[in-house]
């Protein structure tokens, strides 16, 4: 059963996924694909590439883990899976998981009546 505990639990460890996947495809694009490129440093993208991969997966993870408690309509899961594709899309979605937590949070205690507001 979700409560508001869980909703932050859960909303908090997505947001430092996000946070983390978005910093790896930034290091990705901005420093690594430079190096392989101009000063033909391959390296970079081969250690970096597997690092954002597992990041992104994991993101995917927490993204459907906690898209599984509901509350979510169609366009939002859409704009969560989009902007792991976008550079500085992670840090764009902040603002609006941070809305979406309070979201939950407030339809979990419109449906649960005497339960304390958190």
């Amino acid at each position: 059963m979700n409560t508001p505990d869980l909703i932050h639990t859960r909303m908090k460890r997505l947001r430092l996924v996000s946070i983390l996947e978005g910093t790896t495809l930034l290091l990705l694009l901005v420093v690594a694909v430079p190096l392989k490129h101009v000063a033909n440093i391959p390296l970079a993208v081969s250690l970096l590439g597997p690092v954002h991969g597992v990041a992104f997966l994991l993101y995917l993870s927490v993204v459907f883990r906690v898209v599984s408690m509901g509350g979510w309509n169609g366009l939002d899961i859409a704009r969560m899976i989009l902007a792991a594709f976008i550079p500085f899309g992670a840090f764009i979605n902040a603002p609006f998981m941070r809305r979406k937590e309070a979201d939950l949070v407030r339809i979990f205690n419109e449906r649960t009546p005497g339960h304390p507001a958190r």
